[in-house]
């Protein structure tokens, strides 16, 4: 059957339309740390179980998930960069950041540890030791919401790491679980979350070097796309969602998940 000219141009307009509306499915846009610990495998079930309602991640760095969010690629936001989540909110992209749940950062290194750092009474000073030492440190470097955080780290311990970029300081464009792994090969020093060290399996004679400073904080952070800006989000089913997670019952099972008996995740909705 031969279409007409307006029904051509109907069906082009349909296709030209956000993928999002031809599904019911929540689309979250997440930072990967959630998804290496097994997380939303654990949360996710749970959730559908309860509602019905399926959920999608993408799992990326904190800045991916951002730049897709404001692309109208999202339906909810989980990440961890604090400034930017504010100002996704402030330049109308979200309706509202919320804390969800927190851990902390580690630094990781080789277990005869050549730059000392174990012995640190700062994060400011384990820095300044490799950077003394110029012992390999691996770095995330894909503005993920960890690599935001460890060039924070890097310049409150007024520490300028760019000549040596390429040097002992080395940038692998990948995620925690790909970054890891290198650091395992190399036998470096890396910043990690604390939920996916514990779920990594490559360690071999990495260990936890220094951690337990208040400056490692890890906040996640919760936002529901703004309709206004991508009029074919999920508005009403991630609303859902996100206060499920907010809820009494939903941080509660934040709160229960473990691996190998440990806690990954700690509640603090607001």
């Amino acid at each position: 059957m031969i279409k007409t000219n307006s029904e051509i141009f109907i069906f082009i307009i349909i296709l030209s339309l956000p993928f999002k509306i031809w599904g019911g499915d929540i689309l979250l846009q997440s930072t990967t740390s959630t998804k290496n610990s097994g997380f939303y495998n654990y949360i996710l079930p749970i959730f559908k179980k309860k509602t019905g309602i399926n959920v999608k991640v993408v799992a990326v760095g904190t800045g991916q998930a951002i730049k897709n969010a404001e692309n109208c690629d999202a339906d909810l936001l989980i990440v961890h960069a604090k400034s930017d989540e504010e100002a996704f909110v402030t330049n109308g992209h979200g309706i509202k950041r919320h804390n969800l749940m927190y851990n902390d950062f580690v630094i990781i290194g080789p277990s005869n540890d050549p730059a000392n750092i174990s012995e640190s009474k700062s994060t400011e000073e384990a820095l300044n030791s490799i950077f003394e030492f110029g012992h390999n440190f691996i770095s995330r470097g894909d503005n993920s919401g960890t690599h935001k955080k460890e060039k924070k780290l890097w310049d409150t311990a007024k520490l300028d790491i760019s000549d040596y970029s390429g040097k002992w300081y080395k940038e692998t464009g990948s995620g925690m679980g790909t970054t890891l792994n290198i650091a395992s090969e190399l036998n470096a020093y890396t910043l990690s979350d604390r939920a996916t060290w514990i779920t990594f399996k490559n360690k071999q004679k990495l260990e936890i070097l220094f951690d337990n400073d208040k400056n490692l904080l890890n906040q996640y952070g919760a936002i529901l796309v703004n309709p206004k800006k991508c009029p074919y989000t999920n508005i009403e089913d991630s609303k859902v969602f996100l206060n499920w997670l907010l809820s009494d019952e939903g941080q509660n099972m934040i709160k229960k998940y473990k691996v190998n008996g440990m806690q990954l995740f700690y509640p603090n909705a607001d």
